[in-house]
């Protein structure tokens, strides 16, 4: 890994700050900021490296070679090989090490340093991913998930340039400096230098810079409203409220998001014109919309009235120290009576207690990396009830782990009645519902994606869920959020109009394909063309220079086998199916444990004929991911079709024991099964209604029980019946026939 060198008129370092920023350099030496990436070095290096370190029976040894930092541990041979330590990675409260190749891939070690002190349980060292460590894994340490380059580098360092080679698979990454520096922030400094020596130039009121940081609101105001509480409380409310890039330049980094570009710094620009952001997705975020895998803080802050009324990060960060600007409950108090909030009438516990720190309420913990606490930034409000109905986690019984949750309900039932009311108009009840696929969801999703008293990342989350629920309600909503001035809900009607035929997915889309937003334009340029057959001459030539926009970002994420996939997607719809197998093979050398790759390349082959080849990639697939369930259901098929239905049944058995969620998998399998066992494929299609919702399921199960006069045939019927119209319901009836109810 090369360091560029830096441009004078360009990047210029941090310590050209320092001439003139001397404290705001100090607060930045040491910070998290600073410490985010170093050469491995006596300052920088805060583990043992003179020790060793046992997991799973093997002995794993960190030592030094003169200056150098070293590490004997497995490969992906399965054998034990010295690595050269080359890089730290932050520093608090832990710390990993980095070790690179010569192919320019930067990997980290499986192996952190807790660097929290003895008292804490810390000075030790700890495997990160004890449950992801086999070789299939994308977080065993040589493989994607462990890659410097793509999952790391654009948040760790400054002015970071990927420089992935997509055709020799190679990286040459550059950084203008090597941790997060002033100008990853402010952005390149030389003509804020210029500005600041030239006496005609301070006359500027950017200072040279092209990101405005500073804090858009610039002066507050309280006033007295009734609160939850029925009683008058006192909140600061925004007055004077302006434009600032402060918000999404912190983004950069705080957020769960796919880079799609490096071209050009992000300044003053969309967020979506580098970033592809993740919604509040069911795999990433609770129904009520409290963080569940790691997301980085802004997906939470954009659900929040902080950010509704204007706060942004460094109301309570000092972005130079990265320490709050103010301790404990007087961070809140700036906005927030202390007169009102900060009592034991509102938080119902001692003063000076645990329970009365407003962020152990408002913003709850959820570790990662085993010792990282990090915090919820939607500042919600605790409802244990919601967890008695849907099954999120609560602040309350997070502290109190020795009570349940009905304890805690009623405690705050008494003391806020109105938390423990349901509010079928929120959006939380609505995503729950979409989960359990409940056929009401539909209209809620809808009203939701289409209130603008909602947060937009809210209503976006609803247009994507509406993909689960196609017809007239979700037609509006889809249709209106692409004319919507939120980027984030336009980019949402991409996955909404899903179930959508060509016809109205183009009428819906065709809009966004000269989207001023590149994450927008792109992504719905890359659905459309799945479709490249049945469009038009003329769509397809209106489809063209968005889409070479993505075909860009597919190669510079060429380095992952989703890109690479959907590349091979691309060229197969196109009718080029000799490059759509160029780049599925591409996907499985970049990636050889994406399932995706083995099972879409299988299917081209039979496309054309190829059977055997077909079964053979399938085979290296289950080889490669074993813990593919959609591997062992795609060779399932493919045995169907060759008449060895025994061999088919036992993938398919095995595919659900793998996926036990995928309703399909069970179908499938319960279909298999009916000529041999009846009683076990019944068994198989309620389970897959069970786990997927989907009536298509429930209709076979009713089927089935119909065929066999089973005694719980009228009751399946009548489950049926509040699932899918009536008319289907006595067609199935007078199959059997049957009269009445």
């Amino acid at each position: 890994m090369a360091t560029q060198p830096t441009v004078a008129t360009e990047f210029v370092g941090s310590f050209e700050c320092q001439q003139c920023h001397q404290a705001e350099f100090e607060q930045w030496t040491g910070s998290d900021h600073d410490m985010a990436m170093k050469h491995a070095t006596t300052s920088s290096v805060a583990a043992d490296f003179d020790t060793s370190f046992s997991y799973l029976g093997k002995q794993n040894r960190f030592f030094r070679k003169g200056d150098e930092y070293w590490v004997n541990i497995e490969d992906s041979s399965g054998q034990f090989n010295d690595f050269k330590i080359s890089y730290t990675f932050g520093v608090n409260p832990l710390q990993q090490y980095m070790v690179e190749f010569e192919d320019g891939r930067v990997q980290l070690i499986p192996f952190a340093w807790d660097n929290r002190s003895k008292i804490e349980g810390g000075q030790k060292w700890f495997h990160l991913y004890p449950d992801n460590s086999a070789k299939h894994d994308d977080f065993f340490w040589q493989n994607v998930g462990q890659n410097w380059n793509f999952m790391c580098a654009d948040c760790h360092s400054t002015n970071v340039k990927k420089n992935y080679d997509f055709e020799k698979n190679r990286f040459n990454t550059t950084f203008s400096e090597i941790n997060v520096g002033c100008e990853a922030c402010h952005g390149a400094a030389s003509k804020h230098i210029s500005w600041a020596a030239n006496q005609d130039l301070r006359k500027a009121d950017s200072k040279g810079f092209s990101r405005d940081l500073n804090k858009p609101v610039s002066q507050w105001t309280w006033q007295t409203n009734a609160q939850e509480t029925n009683k008058n409380s006192s909140t600061a409310t925004p007055v004077n409220k302006g434009h600032s890039n402060q918000l999404q330049t912190c983004a950069q980094c705080h957020s769960r998001r796919l880079q799609i570009s490096d071209t050009n710094p992000l300044v003053d620009s969309d967020f979506g014109d580098r970033y592809q952001l993740n919604l509040i997705s069911q795999d990433r975020y609770y129904d009520d919309g409290q963080v569940y895998d790691e997301d980085y803080v802004y997906g939470s802050f954009l659900q929040s009235k902080m950010h509704h009324n204007g706060v942004v990060c460094s109301n309570c960060h000092n972005p130079h120290s990265t320490k709050l600007v103010l301790p404990e409950n007087a961070l809140c108090s700036q906005c927030h009576s202390p007169a009102i909030f900060d009592t034991s009438e509102h938080h119902q516990h001692p003063v000076n207690s645990s329970g009365a720190q407003c962020v152990n309420c408002h913003m709850p913990q959820t570790t990662y990396m085993q010792i990282d606490k990090r915090r919820d930034h939607s500042f919600s409000i605790p409802k244990p009830a919601n967890s008695q109905r849907i099954g999120t986690p609560n602040a309350c019984n997070q502290c109190h782990q020795d009570k349940d949750i009905a304890w805690a309900a009623d405690k705050t039932a008494k003391w806020y009645p109105s938390l423990n009311q349901y509010d079928a108009k929120h959006f939380s009840s609505a995503f729950a519902g979409a989960r359990a696929a409940l056929p009401t969801a539909g209209d809620q999703l809808s009203y939701i994606g289409q209130d603008n008293s909602q947060p937009a990342i809210i209503r976006a989350a609803a247009i994507e869920r509406l993909q689960q629920y196609p017809g007239r309600n979700g037609v509006v909503a889809v249709a209106r959020a692409t004319r919507n001035d939120e980027a984030i809900l336009r980019f949402a009607t991409i996955q909404g109009s899903a179930p959508y035929p060509i016809a109205d997915r183009w009428r819906m889309l065709a809009p966004l394909l000269n989207d001023k937003v590149l994450m927008v334009r792109s992504q719905a340029a890359g659905a459309l063309a799945g479709f490249w057959p049945e469009l038009s001459p003329e769509q397809q030539r209106q489809l063209k220079p968005p889409l070479a926009e993505y075909i860009e970002i597919l190669k510079f994420n060429g380095d992952r086998g989703f890109a690479r996939t959907n590349l091979g997607h691309l060229y197969a719809n196109q009718g080029l199916p000799e490059q759509a197998i160029k780049e599925y093979k591409a996907a499985i050398e970049v990636q050889a444990n994406y399932d995706a790759a083995y099972i879409n390349l299988a299917d081209l082959y039979r496309a054309q004929g190829k059977n055997s080849q077909a079964m053979a990639i399938l085979e290296q697939g289950m080889l490669a991911q074993p813990t593919s369930g959609s591997i062992q259901f795609s060779m399932a098929l493919a045995l169907l079709r060759e008449k060895q239905t025994s061999t088919a049944i036992n993938h398919l058995k095995t595919a659900t024991e793998l996926e036990p969620t995928n309703g399909r998998f069970w179908y499938v399998y319960a279909i298999a099964i009916t000529p041999t066992s009846v009683s076990e494929a019944g068994m198989a299609f309620d389970k897959a209604y069970q786990v997927s919702g989907n009536p298509q399921y429930l209709y076979a199960l009713c089927e089935l029980m119909l065929s066999n006069q089973s005694p719980q045939a009228s009751q399946c019927l009548k489950e049926l019946s509040t699932r899918v119209p009536a008319e289907a319901v006595n067609q199935l009836k007078a199959r059997f026939n049957l009269k009445g109810d």
